[in-house]
C-alpha cells in the first residue's frame, strides 16, 4: 500500500503545479470570458540587496489583488550576482504563490548569466510557462503562447514573446539591438501554422518583448500615461511593425526597458505601450507597480491600468477604442432622444449644382429623396457636382465615448444631435477625418451632409467605441424616425 500511496502522492503534487485554469497545464479563458496578464517589467533584482524582499512584496501584493490568470515578466529580471540564486529564488516565488508565469530577457539579464543557463534553470519548473524557443534563430525565448477558450480545445487567443537582444554588434550603427529578420521569419510561420491549424482567418493576439521598437516614438505626442524619459529604441527598423500589421488580429505590443515611461497609445489599429517598472533596484520615479491586461474572449478587445499597492489601479484603457475611463468619467454626455423607432433605413436627399462646402448643398437643385438602408452615394446620376443629405436615427448600445469618421472625397460634415463632430468640408482628395462625441444609451439623431464637387467621389462612414470596433456604421444600428416611415 505505500508503494501506491507514493505515485499518488506525487501524481496530485504535479498536479497541483500546473497552471491554474487547467489541470493540464493548458491556460483557458475563465468561465466569466475573460483572461487576465500581469506584466511586470524590469525588476533589477539583485540577490544581495535589501531592496529585493520589497520587489517581492510589490508582486505579491498585485498577484493577490489582481489575479491575473498568467504572469509577463518582460526583460531585466535578474541583473546582479549571484543570479543563479536569483533566478531559484524567483521560481521558488512563483510556485508558493501558485501563480503560472513567462519570462523573456531584457538586455542586462544575460550580463550576470548566460539565456542558455536561465532557461536551463526555468524550463519545466512548477506554474513556468517559459521555452528557450526554437534554435536557428536569433535569441532565446522566442515563444507563441496558447490561451484555449472557456469551454477548452479551441484556441481563442496568442501571446508571443520576443527575444529583443542586449547590444548591436556595431555600435557606430545603433546602440540597442533589434528583432532580427528570422524571428520576424519564425513569427509570420508560426502565426500562419497556428490559423491554419485552427481553421480561422484571424485570432486575437498580443507581442511581449523587452527593448520598444522605433513605431514607439509615437507615445511622445499621442502616449496616455507617462512619457518621462526618452524612447530608448534601436536605430535600426527591421520591419516588425509591418508584419504585424500583415499579420492581421494583433491588439497589442508590450514591452518595458525605459522605466519612467508606461504610457500606451494606438498606431494603425496596433496599441503599443510599456509596461510599469516593478524594481526597487531599478533607476526611475515612478510609484513600482504592472500593467494589467484583461482579454475578453471571443472579441477583439482588451482593457488595460496600471496597478500599484499604493495607489490601487489607475485609469483604465479600452481597446479598440483608444479611450480611458478618466475621460469617460469627466465627459459631457448627449441624451438619448424619447422616440420609438423600429424601422431600418436612412432618410436622403439629392442635390446637383456646384458645391464648393456643405453649407451649400441646400442652395443647389433637388433632385429627389427618399430611403436607403445606409447612406450611400452610389445612385447618384452625375459623376461631378452633387451632394447629399442623409438623415437617421443611430441607436447607441452602451453609454460611452464614440468615435466617428468620415472617408469621404470632396467633403463631408457629420452631425450628432445638431452637434458637429467630424468635419470633413471643404474640395478634396479622399480623406480620413475622426471625431469624438459622449452619449448616453439609446437613439441619437444622425446627420451627414456630403458633396462632390470634381474629380473622384468616395463617401465612408464608421465608428468605435468601447465595445465596438472601428467599422462602418452597420445597418442595424440605423433607425427611420417614425414620422420618416
Amino acid at each position: 500500500m505505500k508503494r501506491l500511496l507514493i505515485p499518488i502522492a506525487l501524481l496530485l503534487l504535479s498536479l497541483s503545479t500546473l497552471s491554474a485554469q487547467d489541470q493540464r497545464g493548458v491556460l483557458r479563458f475563465r468561465a466569466d470570458s475573460t483572461f487576465r496578464i500581469a506584466q511586470f517589467t524590469d525588476l533589477h533584482i539583485d540577490p544581495t540587496s535589501a531592496n529585493t524582499p520589497r520587489t517581492y512584496e510589490v508582486l505579491r501584493e498585485l498577484i493577490r489583488s489582481e489575479q491575473p490568470d498568467l504572469v509577463l515578466l518582460t526583460g531585466d529580471v535578474i541583473t546582479e550576482r549571484p543570479a543563479v540564486e536569483g533566478w531559484r529564488s524567483l521560481a521558488r516565488f512563483f510556485e508558493e504563490e501558485r501563480q503560472p508565469y513567462g519570462v523573456l530577457l531584457g538586455n542586462h539579464d544575460a550580463e550576470v548569466l548566460s539565456k542558455d543557463s536561465i532557461y536551463d534553470l526555468l524550463e519545466g519548473t512548477p506554474y513556468c510557462v517559459s521555452l528557450r524557443g526554437p534554435e536557428g534563430i536569433e535569441g532565446k525565448g522566442n515563444q507563441e503562447i496558447r490561451i484555449e477558450s472557456s469551454t477548452g480545445g479551441e484556441i481563442a487567443a496568442l501571446l508571443y514573446l520576443l527575444d529583443s537582444g542586449q547590444y548591436y554588434r556595431d555600435q557606430f550603427i545603433s546602440h540597442y539591438d533589434h528583432i532580427h529578420f528570422d524571428q520576424i521569419d519564425w513569427l509570420r510561420k508560426t502565426h500562419t501554422r497556428t490559423l491554419d491549424e485552427s481553421g480561422r482567418e484571424s485570432i486575437p493576439s498580443m507581442i511581449f518583448f523587452h527593448i520598444p521598437i522605433p513605431e514607439f516614438e509615437t507615445l511622445k505626442d499621442q502616449g496616455k500615461g507617462h512619457i518621462s524619459e526618452g524612447i530608448s529604441t534601436s536605430a535600426l527598423n527591421s520591419g516588425l511593425f509591418s508584419t504585424l500589421l500583415d499579420l492581421g488580429g494583433v491588439m497589442g505590443v508590450f514591452c518595458g526597458h525605459d522605466h519612467d515611461n508606461d504610457a500606451l497609445s494606438i498606431r494603425d489599429g496596433i496599441t503599443l505601450g510599456y509596461g510599469r517598472v516593478s524594481g526597487l533596484d531599478a533607476y526611475g520615479d515612478l510609484p513600482r507597480g504592472g500593467r494589467l491586461i484583461v482579454l475578453h474572449e471571443g472579441e477583439q478587445r482588451f482593457d488595460s491600468w496600471i496597478a500599484t499597492p499604493e495607489g490601487g489601479r489607475e485609469a483604465t484603457f479600452y481597446y479598440p477604442s483608444g479611450f480611458d475611463s478618466e475621460e469617460e468619467d469627466s465627459a459631457h454626455y448627449l441624451p438619448a432622444v424619447s422616440l420609438d423607432a423600429e424601422t431600418h433605413g436612412v432618410r436622403f436627399r439629392y442635390y446637383t449644382g456646384t458645391i464648393k462646402q456643405t453649407d451649400q448643398i441646400t442652395t443647389a437643385t433637388l433632385v429627389k429623396e427618399g430611403i436607403l438602408p445606409y447612406p450611400s452615394i452610389e445612385g447618384a446620376d452625375h459623376e461631378d457636382h452633387f451632394g447629399y443629405i442623409f438623415e437617421s436615427l443611430i441607436r447607441i448600445p452602451e453609454r460611452g465615448l464614440y468615435r466617428f469618421y468620415t472617408y469621404s472625397d470632396d467633403g463631408s460634415v457629420l452631425y450628432i444631435d445638431g452637434a458637429k463632430v467630424v468635419d470633413n468640408d471643404g474640395g478634396h482628395s479622399a480623406r480620413l477625418r475622426e471625431g469624438v462625441v459622449a452619449l448616453e444609451a439609446g437613439l441619437h439623431r444622425l446627420r451627414i451632409d456630403y458633396f462632390e464637387d470634381y474629380m473622384g467621389q468616395t463617401l465612408e462612414i464608421g465608428l468605435t467605441g468601447k465595445s465596438l470596433p472601428r467599422q462602418p456604421i452597420p445597418e442595424s444600428m440605423l433607425f427611420l424616425e417614425p414620422a420618416d416611415k
